[in-house]
């Protein structure tokens, strides 16, 4: 049996397509601290006072000064194990999900459209101090690549989300994403 070209389009389209594509409903919108062990997070938010000294844009505002602060407490021990933090939600791994979030970006095409960047939760991580932990930073790469106007632009992402630790040099980070979207933030 023959089946006309223009039928064989719309059995692909109408049967095999949607396989394909995940729609807005199908990522779980998540917060950023989901991403972390609450231990973790409690730690981070129990930041130690020095911080509150600092100001930002500051020469002391950069994450090499921070590095090389010596902290011999306790308490600001754990904040800086938090902010190293390499656990993870073994929940989250091949999830699909939506998060907000701003691009740092690790490398761009001819077109200056960035193809390989982390995504973060804030603007200005991995610039000023203290850069994000490892569990609240996302690599991911983009083909086509992202058109960024001006780095404070935030973004909705959406992908599957996997534990997977990338380095570079910028940071580091627990988690990888693959993008199935990519959209300016709209508050909704």
């Amino acid at each position: 049996m023959k089946i006309h070209p223009s039928l064989k389009c719309a059995l692909f389209t109408f049967f095999i397509f949607p396989a394909f594509i995940l729609n807005a409903s199908d990522f779980k919108e998540i917060e950023w601290v989901e991403l972390m062990p609450n231990d973790d997070l409690a730690a981070l938010l129990d930041r130690p006072k020095y911080l509150d000294q600092v100001a930002d844009g500051s020469a002391d505002d950069s994450v090499d000064n921070f590095k090389n602060q010596d902290f011999n407490d306790e308490k600001t021990q754990r904040y800086q194990q938090a902010l190293r933090s390499m656990r993870v939600i073994e929940s989250f791994n091949h999830q699909a999900i939506r998060i907000p979030g701003f691009i740092v970006p690790l490398q761009q095409n001819e077109d200056k459209k960035v193809t390989e960047f982390f995504i973060v939760p804030y603007f200005g991580a991995c610039i000023h101090l203290p850069p994000p932990p490892p569990n609240q930073m996302i690599y991911a790469k983009s083909k086509q690549g992202v058109e960024l106007e001006d780095l404070n632009q935030p973004f909705w992402f959406e992908g599957t989300v996997n534990i997977e630790a990338q380095k570079h040099s910028l940071g580091t980070s627990a988690y990888t994403m693959a993008l199935a979207n990519v959209m300016p933030y709209e508050d909704e």
